[in-house]
């Protein structure tokens, strides 16, 4: 029995507009139930790819699959497979949002008398019920991204895909809307887009960074910071006999832990330290309990500084300008 198709498959996919590239040889796959952060700096081809996706928009080269349906030449099918959530979702202010979400049940060829109650389960799950018999153009700005994911989620399809859908939003609203974004995992495919990355930290199982239409970057959170700064880093605060004896007490406990940054001692003669260590399991517990039990020192705090995915995001983009922006023959970077 051959195994089920991913949820999403591109390869090689390249699209262009008038001698600009936007999209670049991306290739990428998503399994199913999986939810994937798509992430890049504005013009890196992020909306463009998830057009083609979609079936709004043609792609110059390359193959994409939803489902193991080709988009390009069956691209009436692949709208039965994919609910879409763009950016700034224009939503008809006239209109109630039961009334709204009926009207695209209708063009979702959803049965009526399954409708109905499709309605009422998905406005259940936004949190909408509330505001079911109001019109948009009295909603306030919080509802709408949560009626935007209602409409996508209503047929059931099994992939979803939304760009920027906490945009303009509060911290609040952008909680609900994170929730809801996890509470579909594992039943429903979803790729998100956003800017706001620690709401992607929080919400995907992995992350695909792109820039320049490439793809400079994959994998999960914690395999991102592995990849991109490859050592663990601890803050110290710590007074005592540091030049002469601390390097062999960090080797005690570790023999990756050295001391990277040193501080001037402040006027309690404590200083702030930087240790790194190529051991990607958290080591603060058996540092903090070596040092304090020394008594050649004294030790005033320590913590594990993680990059956030911010981080990852600045460095691995980065990173993708400055290959871009090498010469042809130039020697790739170490």
């Amino acid at each position: 029995m051959s195994a089920e198709p991913p949820a999403i498959e591109v390869r090689d996919l390249v699209k262009s507009y008038s001698g600009h590239t936007a999209v670049s040889r991306i290739s990428f796959t998503v399994a199913r139930g999986e939810i994937l952060g798509f992430l890049g700096p504005n013009g890196a081809g992020k909306s463009t790819t998830m057009r083609i996706l979609t079936g709004y928009l043609p792609a110059t080269a390359g193959e994409v699959n939803v489902c193991g349906v080709p988009v390009a030449s069956r691209s009436d099918e692949i709208k039965k497979l994919i609910g879409y959530m763009p950016e700034n979702n224009p939503l008809p202010d006239d209109m109630r949002v039961s009334e709204y979400l009926h009207y695209r049940g209708r063009l979702k060829e959803i049965p009526r008398r399954k409708l109905g109650p499709r309605i009422d389960e998905v406005l259940e799950l936004c949190d909408l019920t509330r505001v079911r018999h109001r019109i948009f153009g009295k909603l306030s700005k919080g509802f709408r991204p949560r009626v935007g994911i209602a409409e996508a989620i209503l047929a059931e399809p099994p992939v979803i895909i939304m760009d920027e859908p906490t945009i303009g939003l509060d911290p609040h609203q952008i909680l609900i809307v994170r929730d809801l974004i996890a509470s579909l995992r594992g039943r429903m495919t979803v790729l998100i887009s956003s800017h706001i990355l620690p709401e992607i930290e929080k919400t995907c199982d992995r992350v695909l960074i792109v820039n320049q239409g490439r793809v400079v970057a994959t994998g999960t959170p914690a395999d991102l910071r592995r990849e991109v700064f490859g050592q663990s880093r601890y803050d110290l605060e710590l007074a005592g006999d540091i030049d002469a004896a601390l390097p062999s007490a960090l080797s005690a406990v570790e023999p990756s832990l050295a001391l990277a940054e040193t501080g001037e001692p402040d006027a309690t003669g404590f200083r702030r330290l930087t240790l790194t260590s190529s051991r990607d399991d958290d080591l603060g517990e058996p540092l903090l309990r070596a040092l304090s039990a020394d008594p050649r020192f004294r030790v005033r705090a320590l913590r594990r500084v993680q990059p956030s995915l911010e981080d990852v995001f600045l460095v691995a983009t980065k990173r993708g300008w400055e290959t871009l922006d090498k010469p042809s023959g130039a020697a790739k970077s170490q």
